[in-house]
């Protein structure tokens, strides 16, 4: 495809036209065409679209198996998945580790790359390989060899526009190599960094590729960062892509934003907050989408759909989640803890009487649960690994076996007081008066150090005992030696047994 143009010669009368030599070889090659077509659409026409929705809608959705989950809503992607963005607990999951082609969604990974290496104001320069390693009939805008944007205008054209020479530029630009397998390297690296356990990325704007591949989970974990980017998900929803003429763009690029969800569109959402759509033949519909309603965000992936249900599955996941779960604070809703089989001692007061708590329960963190559910229905597990410094450990939540969330256990801070708000620990061991803090608050104290602090201090004070017995016993033998003397001389001292106390001057 590279170099598809190669045998055309032109003419001032016949626009384009093939040189002799080939037209033998152009004959033959439409003859092999003509041959294969006969046989290429008995396999293309085994599922026609609509047979293809239904086959996938047929397809089991694994989170409907959890006992007293909401039943999700039935979709015609083949893989699809709904997380809450903060949590990551999961509410929706339909083949979520099944690896697909993601199409032009690869672009999230790419223009989030893009803000992490580079200036706004950078300017980047197509080169070659980036025009001409772009199929003509792939999403662009049309730029040419030397002319230049800055990296701004870049993103606005991938995201807006799904460029994918303007894909190709910034991969170059950053790697410094139009060898794409090189910047291939860095969103591998970047994937894995994000959580993504079932990807390949082999070029930076999802131009087929059989090497090139991904999941719906591993997209909810890019879209997570993607979609913490204000600047990156305003971007995604701009209905227009202008970029002005200037020294190095000779023309005025002017294109419109084809995604069908943003507002204004057909299938616009109100509480959409980003979105990245994907097509392929072989990836079919793809669409990575954030949205946010009354301080619940979550995000959606749905991958090889069918148009335009990859805009109507998307919408219906959304309002699934929206309506059937709900944040749960948990620090203002913990009342026991179990801590069977743990290194941790548990108390529901404060075990050192006035003494201020040694740790308590991030205020911040919440869980994510059904609306039907109680937060006395959960189990949690204790890990004592955190990523935050400031964490001494995390309590991770599951209902019926599925992860819902987790809350940090952090060293208590000189704030935390019985006025200090939800969370803080009674340094009195009462509770707090106000509604919130009924529940009682909860002291952890890791027993393993407190047991080896009071074993360390007792075998000190056996070996000051030992040592007192000893110098006791040396002192006093002189005594019972006079004593001896003074009956009379009847018992004879063969050898001494010690210094007497002559020896001393007395």
């Amino acid at each position: 495809m590279k170099y598809i143009f190669k045998d055309f010669i032109y003419s001032e009368t016949n626009k384009y036209s093939l040189n002799p030599p080939y037209r033998i070889k152009a004959a033959l090659l439409c003859a092999f065409f003509l041959l294969i077509s006969h046989s290429l659409p008995v396999a293309a026409a085994q599922l026609t679209p609509d047979e293809t929705l239904e086959a996938h809608r047929a397809m089991e959705v694994q989170t409907n198996q959890i006992s007293n989950w909401p039943t999700g809503p039935v979709v015609g992607a083949e893989s699809a998945i709904l997380i809450e963005a903060e949590t990551g607990a999961i509410l929706y999951a339909k083949n979520i580790h099944q690896q697909e082609y993601p199409a032009s969604t690869t672009k999230i990974l790419t223009s989030l790359i893009v803000t992490e290496q580079c200036a706004m104001d950078e300017m980047v320069t197509f080169s070659h390989d980036a025009v001409f390693d772009t199929p003509w009939d792939s999403s662009h805008i049309a730029m040419d060899v030397g002319q230049a944007l800055t990296v701004e205008q870049c993103l606005n054209a991938i995201l807006i526009r799904s460029a994918n020479e303007v894909s190709y530029a910034v991969a170059e630009h950053i790697s410094g190599t139009s060898d794409w397998s090189v910047f291939a390297e860095t969103m591998n690296r970047r994937a894995e960094e994000l959580g993504c356990l079932n990807s390949h990325f082999a070029n930076p704007n999802g131009l087929p590729d059989e090497n090139h591949y991904t999941t719906a989970y591993d997209l909810a974990m890019i879209g997570r960062a993607f979609f913490s980017n204000e600047m990156l998900c305003k971007i995604s929803l701009t209905r227009r892509l202008d970029i002005p003429a200037s020294d190095t763009l000779p023309h005025r690029k002017l294109e419109l934003n084809n995604m069908a969800i943003i507002p204004g569109g057909q299938y616009a959402y109100e509480y959409l907050v980003g979105c990245k759509t994907g097509y392929t033949a072989s990836a079919r519909y793809c669409l990575v989408s954030c949205a946010e309603k009354n301080g619940m965000r979550l995000i959606c992936v749905v991958m090889r759909d069918e148009h335009p249900y990859q805009y109507l599955d998307t919408i219906s996941l959304f309002e699934y989640g929206f309506n059937n779960f709900e944040k749960v604070n948990v620090s203002q809703t913990e009342t026991k803890y179990n801590m069977d089989d743990m290194e941790l001692f548990y108390s529901g007061n404060d075990i050192f009487g006035n003494s201020k708590p040694l740790l308590s329960l991030n205020r911040e963190d919440f869980i994510v649960l059904p609306g039907t559910a109680s937060f006395k229905d959960t189990e949690s597990a204790v890990t004592y690994t955190s990523e935050k410094e400031e964490e001494a450990a995390r309590i991770t939540y599951f209902y019926h076996g599925a992860e819902i969330g987790s809350v940090g256990v952090s060293f208590a801070s000189p704030d935390d007081s019985p006025s200090a708000g939800p969370g803080a620990l009674d340094t009195s061991g009462k509770s707090d008066s106000s509604e919130a803090q009924k529940a009682t608050r909860i002291l952890y104290v890791n027993i393993v150090n407190v047991l080896a602090a009071i074993a360390v201090v007792c075998v000190l004070l056996l070996i000051a005992l030992l040592v007192k017995a000893v110098l006791r016993n040396y002192s006093f033998a002189p005594r019972h030696a006079s004593l001896s003397r003074r009956e009379g001389g009847k018992h004879q001292w063969r050898k001494k047994e010690g210094p007497s106390f002559k020896d001393f001057g007395f």
